[in-house]
């Protein structure tokens, strides 16, 4: 059962990153950071055609990025808002890397801090 866990969130991370890898949608996730926004206005926003918008937005739905909801005063019209949960994947593996490259850079400081002290030990 733990493997198939890892598989989902590897599979969502993927899925997540290939989203976000078409600036567009980039683009549409900050702009969401701020408050959510309708279509048209995202597209304005942007400078791209309200079908491509639909379209990249219809990416950033179908994977769960974003969520459509309807507005009480007209049912016509939606807001699109981002969905914190869905980032969470990304956001442990950006963590992940983060640490990595911490280690990293401090073992290299202390190499550096080693080398110049003159002590060449491990």
């Amino acid at each position: 059962m733990h493997w198939l866990i890892i598989t989902v969130v590897v599979n969502q991370l993927d899925s997540t990153l290939a989203a976000l890898a078409e600036p567009t949608r980039r683009h549409v996730v900050e702009l969401l950071l701020e408050q959510p926004r309708r279509a048209g206005d995202l597209a304005a926003e942007v400078g791209t055609s309200a079908p491509a918008m639909s379209r990249h937005l219809r990416v950033l739905r179908t994977l769960g990025l974003v969520v459509q909801e309807s507005v009480e005063e007209d049912a016509r019209v939606h807001l699109y808002r981002l969905r914190p949960d869905r980032f969470l994947a990304l956001q442990a593996w950006l963590d992940r890397m983060h640490t990595f490259w911490a280690d990293q850079l401090d073992a290299y400081q202390k190499h550096v801090e080693r080398t110049k002290a003159g002590d060449r030990s491990p």
